[in-house]
């Protein structure tokens, strides 16, 4: 008898007694599968491997249908790249190339995926924005040292330098970092501003127009001077229209000026009349009269003191001689009662009797008392013990 498997076998040879075995079957009775199939799971009947002849290192497969795959390749038929493998073709996968930042990448493509180390780009050779490629580390990418307020915040390495160059400076800063004010602008906490000038400065002749630390104008021009240029020099006002600094004409005033001079030498003392300050006299007026000498690049002292300003000091000084007066006239008061209290001597009283001398004292405001006028005896003395004793040549009295 032949003996075939009813599921493998399609038929038997009377002569031979050899099973006719199906596709995928082998076997004296057709019972296993052949070579390139893989019984099915719970069942008798054999399906075929189907193993990628481009990926699998040959047809055959083990029980549960998985085939041998080649290096970069996997799945269960070996028909897709394994993980840090793309391109699958007729011979291999082929390795990603992502310059040791990435591990992975598309397996269709070999577009890297999740570059490491602030890298980006189809195989994370570029840096990203802020970055640069440094030579130390090798090809590592280091954080560029240009701040985003004074720059775009990216910078590059020049051929042949070390240091890396801002790639951009935003206005108002320059240098290699961008870190320093450019011409026309100071620093001002840490930020540059542009320098205020009011226009009187040519920056063809003074091309940092105003000192980079402090922000004081250089070079004004057009009879003006101060921090910012803001004022006029000595001898020039404002005009009508308040935007030029013209020569102005010097007027004395024609009220009548009063002067004291004092002692000789003394410092000399100007009088004026309250009348004058308060209608005549002006900071124009009294700049005329009493010129002050000033450096080209600085003002009259009077030209920043405003009227009102002006009548306060004057009423300033006013208060404070009548306060010195008030405290000499005290002083004076008080000098004369002193006085008159240390000659306010006591005054003496003396009763006699028969066998003794009793005395007693007390104040009077009779002024110039002197006690003096009653020991005027030569034969007067004063005991140590405080006794008045009067000596005459009869009789001896012991107050």
């Amino acid at each position: 008898l032949c003996n075939c498997s009813s599921v493998g076998s399609a038929g038997c040879n009377r002569t031979t007694g050899q099973c006719r075995c199906l596709a995928g079957y082998a076997g004296p009775r057709c019972h296993s599968c052949a070579r390139g199939f893989f019984p099915e799971q719970g069942g008798q009947q054999c399906q075929p491997c189907s193993c990628s002849p481009a990926g699998a290192i040959s047809d055959q497969c083990d029980h549960s249908g998985k085939c041998q795959c080649k290096v970069g390749v996997t799945d269960l038929k070996c028909d897709r790249c394994s993980e840090g493998y793309y391109r699958f073709n007729e011979t291999t996968c082929e390795p990603c190339q992502c310059n040791n930042h990435s591990q992975t990448c598309d397996n269709s493509t070999g577009t890297c995926l999740d570059c490491q180390e602030n890298t980006e780009g189809k195989h994370c050779e570029l840096c990203k924005e802020g970055f640069y490629r440094s030579t130390y580390p090798a090809h590592g990418c280091q954080h560029c040292p240009c701040s985003i307020v004074a720059s775009t915040g990216t910078c590059h390495i020049q051929p042949g330098e070390s240091v890396p160059r801002c790639d951009k400076c935003r206005p108002g800063y320059t240098g290699l970092n961008c870190n320093q004010c450019d011409k026309g602008y100071y620093n001002s906490d840490s930020i540059c501003v542009r320098c205020r000038c009011n226009g009187n400065v040519d920056p063809a002749l003074s091309p940092s127009v105003c000192r980079p630390d402090s922000g004081e104008c250089i070079g004004c021009l057009y009879h003006t001077t101060g921090f910012h240029c803001e004022l006029c020099q000595e001898g020039y006002s404002r005009d009508s229209e308040g935007t030029n600094c013209t020569r102005k004409e010097t007027t004395l005033s024609p009220e009548p000026t009063e002067f004291t001079t004092s002692a000789p030498n003394t410092t000399k003392a100007t009088s004026f009349s309250t009348a004058v300050l308060n209608s005549t006299l002006s900071p124009t007026t009294l700049q005329t009269i009493f010129p002050i000498s000033s450096s080209d690049n600085s003002t009259s002292a009077f030209a920043d003191v405003s009227w009102t300003q002006f009548n306060i000091i004057i009423l300033t000084v006013i208060i404070i001689v009548v306060v010195l007066l008030m405290g000499f006239v005290g002083a004076v008061y008080m000098y004369r009662e002193y006085q008159n209290r240390k000659l306010n001597a006591p005054f003496w009283t003396i009763e006699l009797k028969e066998d003794n001398i009793s005395f007693s004292s007390y104040h009077d405001s009779i002024p110039n008392a002197d006690v003096s006028g009653l020991l005027e005896d030569d034969g007067n003395e004063v005991a140590p013990n405080g006794q008045l004793t009067l000596t005459t040549p009869m009789h001896n009295y012991k107050a």
